[in-house]
């Protein structure tokens, strides 16, 4: 739908400010992350290995990526605004069960439920979509992103510090405190945006295939994963290579661990100025070449014998960068594939971005288990970032044969 009401700050019966929905998607970013760099004191403090302790990073986002597919349908039918308070209250449950878990299989049966900040994401992107035209959509996408990037910029900085000043749990203070605050001003500003409520859940889960038989959808998909799935990997192994391989404390690991979050700052600018302008298969494809040139210019440097911490996190900042440039464009794609399934789209794009994060998430705290070089990720990084830029190619060339057609 397109809103006719002014959006006025704390007014529930507008749509919600732009504000309100850079923090209700920010806050699941710092829950993803603000605790990262103490993974490796965590996993003493459960007594265990740092691969187990890395499972509250991919069973949290394998979580996301479940809770995607039905988030979207339950708001459809019941609304924005209650799945969205709703969400709230169980991931303010979920962090205290964090918090007091009183060993590691209880901290991640709480981390998994904790996922359900996720309602945020999705319902951020639906309420975007809710309130503007298509062709709109890629840049206030790249806007609410833009100043989310900002939370995992700064996040993993706050939670070295607070971990070498308070202990790890301290993080999990913040983040249940903040649940609060954001609850709070959900009540308050969080008007709701679905147009209509009437569909069952039959009837949305009936009109997946029509996705599904897409190929452009899965083009789009592919896209977002292959390119998010760079970042994920980062998530997964930069706090071993930053702590075990550089032997960077706490602190110095979230100030380095920012890096990507920078460039994912200033991609997404530069989408939310020039997607309408340059189209959103330029934009993905010029997004895919800047985060290979990066990578591949830091393994050169790195396979030379120039290893540094400077090195591997300062290339990073290209993931980000691209990721910047790719995932609102690539997400807007999805959304415009079937304009009518654009919620159904948000989910289950979400979902596969995810499962492809988690995967690969594993596979980096596996295959960096011993490892005295950042090279093996910074290879695992470059991979998936090579067969994102086919993907966009294949997807350029059917849009063409389409429009031929």
């Amino acid at each position: 739908m397109s809103t006719v009401l002014p959006v006025r700050f704390l007014d529930r019966t507008t749509p919600p400010h732009i504000f309100t929905l850079i923090v209700i998607t920010g806050l699941g970013a710092l829950s993803m992350n603000i605790f990262l760099p103490s993974l490796p004191v965590m996993a003493e403090y459960f007594e265990t290995e740092y691969r187990v302790m890395q499972l509250s990073v991919s069973l949290y986002l394998g979580m996301n990526a479940i809770l995607q597919v039905v988030i979207g349908p339950i708001s459809d039918r019941f609304g924005r605004r209650p799945v969205l308070i709703a969400g709230f209250i169980i991931f303010l449950i979920a962090t205290l069960g964090c918090l007091f878990a009183p060993s590691i299989e209880v901290f991640l049966a709480f981390r998994m439920i904790q996922a359900v900040i996720v309602v945020g994401l999705v319902l951020g992107r639906a309420v975007v979509r809710d309130i503007h035209e298509a062709e709109k959509a890629a840049s206030q996408l790249a806007y609410v992103t833009m100043g989310m990037a900002i939370v995992p910029m700064v996040g993993p900085v706050i939670g070295g510090v607070l971990e070498q000043a308070f202990g790890w749990q301290a993080n999990f203070v913040l983040l249940f405190a903040l649940g609060i605050l954001v609850l709070l001003l959900v009540l308050r500003d969080m008007g709701e945006t679905a147009a209509t409520m009437n569909a069952s859940f039959a009837e949305q889960f009936r009109e997946y295939p029509e996705l599904l038989r897409s190929v452009r959808f899965w083009g789009y998909c592919a896209c977002a994963a292959l390119a998010s799935g760079a970042f994920f990997s980062y998530l997964g192994g930069a706090p071993y290579v930053g702590s075990e391989v550089f032997g960077l404390s706490a602190a110095q690991v979230g100030l380095f661990f920012g890096a990507p979050a920078l460039g994912y700052f200033f991609g997404n600018g530069i989408s939310g100025r020039f997607s309408a302008r340059v189209g959103i298969n330029r934009m993905i494809l010029y997004g895919a070449v800047i985060t290979i040139a990066g990578l591949a210019i830091a393994l050169a440097l790195s396979l030379s014998g120039l290893r540094t911490p400077f090195v591997f996190f300062g290339f990073s900042t290209f993931v980000g960068l691209g990721n910047g440039m790719v995932l609102p464009n690539a997400t807007s794609g999805m959304l415009s594939v079937r304009p009518h399934l654009a919620g159904t789209a948000s989910g289950l794009g979400g979902a596969i971005m995810l499962a492809g994060g988690a995967a690969l998430s594993v596979f980096a705290g596996i295959v960096l288990t011993g490892a005295d070089s950042a090279i093996p990720l910074i290879v695992m990084m470059l991979v998936p970032s090579v067969l994102g830029l086919l993907a966009i190619l294949y997807t350029i060339r059917r849009v063409a044969q389409v429009t031929e057609s």
